[in-house]
């Protein structure tokens, strides 16, 4: 008997098993795991010490600070690297070295002064936490302001004739105090850092705070991202440190932001090209062309020296 196979027409096939799905695509390579940065703070004015980690920004690592103090991210002001002091030249920026102890400086006393522009510079230099607040990184020598004994480095802008300017870049806040009318009185509201005279002479004494000045041991330091997570990197290079103090003493009348020049200055390969990059980042200042030019002079000079 012819079975039911034999019997269908020459040619035809019995139907086939479906064919598998196909494979998914190979999943990406997880990210290989970042390494565990844990780092050491204090409270400026004094307190016990408290360990962060899990950062990738100033804001983030703001928070993290609240938090191991059990106080508002809104209270830090800035922040110092390896010294209690409100020194300027230990300001955290965008790196932290991997061996570095971290103080935050917290708000103190408000003040309000009344200031009286005679001249067109006020003598400020001012910079910003990243976070929303600006600051007094330097008062120049001679100037309007320095004759204001109340008006000290290191305290915040909090507000320029009642008008709040907290949230705002610190050339936002430059370019105020630049537009405001000479010989018109105009107020401004200060907040100090907190600080305790007692825990200075203690913290020269105690064994448990990191040396005064202390350099990170490594070649290696933490960059803060506005955007992205944190990278660990090698600490800047001579070129980069002798760039940005150069260009630093020539913005000293402007708003104290040769960090961003100098990273322009490296993306760039001439005076021109270099003019046209600062004008579409900083172009809200219109700087003079003889200045772009002695920046860029001044940014050549350092790379000389430094091969």
């Amino acid at each position: 008997m012819e079975s039911a196979a034999a019997r269908e027409p020459r040619g035809a096939e019995g139907p086939r098993p479906s064919a598998p799905p196909p494979s998914p695509a190979e999943p990406p390579a997880a990210p290989r795991a970042r390494p565990r940065l844990v780092f050491r703070t204090q409270l400026a004015h004094g307190s016990p010490t408290g360990k962060i980690e899990g950062f990738t920004n100033v804001r983030e690592l703001y928070a993290k600070i609240a938090e191991a103090f059990g106080i508002a991210p809104t209270e830090i002001l800035f922040c110092t690297l390896n010294s209690h002091k409100v020194d300027m030249q230990k300001l955290l920026g965008g790196q932290i070295g991997l061996e570095d102890f971290i103080f935050a400086h917290v708000r103190g006393e408000t003040k309000e002064v009344e200031v009286t522009k005679t001249e067109d510079a006020l003598g400020l230099t001012i910079t910003d936490n990243g976070a929303g607040y600006a600051f007094i990184k330097r008062i120049k020598e001679g100037s309007i302001i320095n004759r204001i004994e109340a008006v000290c480095v290191g305290d915040s802008i909090e507000a320029i004739n009642d008008h709040s300017i907290v949230g705002c870049r610190h050339y936002e806040v430059a370019k105020m105090l630049r537009e405001l009318p000479k010989a018109q009185p105009f107020t401004l509201r200060l907040v100090q850092p907190k600080r305790a005279f007692d825990m200075i002479g203690q913290r020269s004494r105690g064994s448990k705070c990191p040396v005064e000045g202390k350099v990170t041991s490594g070649r290696e330091t933490l960059r803060l991202r506005s955007g992205g997570a944190a990278t660990v990197e090698e600490v800047p290079g001579e070129f980069e440190e002798e760039a940005t103090r150069r260009v630093d003493d020539l913005l000293e009348s402007y708003m104290g932001i040769p960090s961003t020049m100098v990273e322009t200055s490296k993306k760039t390969a001439s005076v021109q090209e270099f003019a046209r990059l600062l004008d579409s980042v900083l172009g809200e200042f219109a700087f003079p062309d003889e200045f772009v030019v002695e920046v860029w002079a001044a940014i050549g000079e350092a790379r000389d020296a430094c091969g």
